[in-house]
């Protein structure tokens, strides 16, 4: 029997409408309000999105960049695939617990390439540096270059050198550029990403962005907490000998766990659920997340990645990641489902969930 339009919507069809209502917003493209460029356009969240949606990708509109992964991959003469990356450093303090900038400049860029299926070969680093920077500090931190470099299995081959006026760089500032080649036959793409795949983490999340806010001194918080920063190249090819039909893999700086999720499921068009109880968080890290009312799924890690595997695969990339000692904490965070298309959601250690957006805004500016 058809219901008359004068009748009243049952409760099923009021929430059909609704979650239709959250699908078609969930869907739309980022857009760029702002006349100036805030903060916010640097924390990987919406602005960031829509900023290089709307100003970068609109002017530089090729193949290769739509790709917008953490390195382009590209085709060269004879068959073989590059993946090339670049990335700036700007993080205030230049030395904090765990690390510096130094170790961040070459860590951020070989990550890159590694999410990419890429085995990272060489890099070149570009300094701003402010005028009155002391040498022996500028040593300390081209050392921490050295020694990450060395650890990674990558040489720093060409760079560049500015010093701007007094007051123009807030100390320095670094850019890398990356190159590695993509082994013949190993290809991963958010397109391979299947319901039913599940979702893998690295280890334990949040370390970085929480170690560099209370290293500034701005808050009345001391914690042991020190930043995760570290090359996970190694880790990852561990992996993937483990789980060679590994469809993604991106790392979650940036907007951390939850953003990344999102970029996820919005890009392959799927729902991605994770199990609250199965994220890897250290007690101090969620203290302090606690303290400050921040969700340590939006805290930046700088060396941790987020990895998606066929189910039959999980089982086997979980216990190849453990036995690396940079993935001793990894977990099965999650898997991937049909529906809700676009959305992340959270299970609940309380038995309920959650949606977890992109990240809005920006907590904890200039920690990379």
């Amino acid at each position: 029997m058809t219901r008359s339009p004068s009748q009243p919507a049952t409760p099923a069809e009021r929430e059909g409408r609704v979650l239709d209502r959250i699908d078609a917003f969930r869907k739309r493209r980022p857009r760029l309000l702002e006349s100036v460029v805030t903060l916010a356009h640097g924390a990987g969240g919406k602005s960031s999105a829509a900023l290089i949606d709307t100003v970068f990708v609109e002017a530089f509109r090729n193949p290769e960049l739509e790709q917008l992964g953490d390195a382009a991959v590209l085709a060269v003469p004879g068959g073989d695939r590059l993946a090339f990356s670049t990335d700036s450093y700007v993080v205030q303090p230049l030395q904090f617990p765990g690390g510096s900038i130094g170790n961040l400049a070459v860590h951020g860029t070989v990550n890159d390439l590694a999410v990419s299926g890429a085995r990272p070969q060489w890099l070149s680093a570009g300094f701003v540096i402010e005028e009155g920077f002391e040498i022996a500090r500028l040593q300390e931190i081209v050392a921490d270059m050295r020694d990450s470099a060395q650890a990674a299995g990558v040489q720093i081959v060409t760079g560049d050198t500015k010093v701007v006026g007094k007051g123009a760089a807030d100390g320095m500032f670094i850019s890398t550029a990356g190159v590695g080649v993509i082994p013949a036959g190993r290809r991963m793409s958010v397109e391979l990403v299947r319901p039913g795949d599940k979702v893998l983490v690295s280890g334990t999340i949040g370390e970085h962005g929480m170690a560099v806010m209370l290293a500034r001194g701005e808050l009345a918080i001391e914690a042991d907490i020190a930043s995760d920063t570290a090359p996970v190249n190694l880790l990852v090819e561990a992996m993937l000998a483990a789980a060679p039909s590994t469809r993604w893999m991106r790392d979650a700086t940036r907007g951390g766990v939850g953003t990344v999720c999102n970029e996820l499921a919005q890009s392959a068009g799927v729902a991605v659920v994770i199990d609250e109880q199965a994220l890897p968080v250290q007690q101090q890290v969620l203290g302090a997340c606690d303290l400050l009312g921040i969700d340590p799924l939006y805290v930046a890690n700088e060396g941790k990645f987020i990895a998606v595997v066929p189910a039959a695969e999980a089982d086997s990339a979980l216990a190849a990641m453990r036995a690396h000692p940079l993935g001793a904490a990894a977990e099965v965070i999650g898997e991937v489902m049909s529906e809700p298309e676009g959305i992340v959601a959270l299970r609940t250690a309380f038995g309920g969930s959650r949606i977890v957006d992109m990240l809005v805004g920006d907590p904890l500016p200039r920690i990379c």
